[in-house]
């Protein structure tokens, strides 16, 4: 498997860890998982750290990962804080995923810090 993914149910969201190395194939496996733990759990507020390993997605990647997702079946509607915990990735890309996110009726918001994610959810 190309990450490690725990998830944590705490009394307001399921709070996701993930590390591994950073593909198209490990973010839509974890997301994959992420959706089905919300379906398990009847929960729509997650909390997403994510330290993948290696250069950050290209924005044509990010812009086809987002977007099918976002009209994906059988995907949760969700409220999700993402915190990229990576600091050799750019920063602009998750800002970028955010913004193509939020335009396709996505409740996603990036965040520098776990903290600032947990108060927003």
């Amino acid at each position: 498997m190309p990450y490690q993914i725990t998830i944590e149910s705490t009394p307001r969201y399921l709070h996701v860890r993930v590390t591994g190395e950073n593909s198209r194939e490990a973010v839509l496996g974890y997301l994959a998982e992420v959706n089905r733990a919300c379906v398990e759990q009847q929960r729509t507020n997650v909390l997403i750290e994510e330290d993948l390993r290696g250069p950050s997605l290209d924005m044509l990647e990010i812009f086809r990962m987002v977007a099918d997702r976002a009209g994906a079946p059988g995907t949760m509607p969700l409220r999700v804080a993402f915190v990229d915990v990576n600091p050799a990735h750019d920063t602009s890309r998750m800002q970028f995923a955010e913004t193509v996110a939020v335009n396709r009726g996505l409740q996603l918001r990036v965040f520098a810090r776990a903290e600032d994610a947990a108060a927003w959810l």
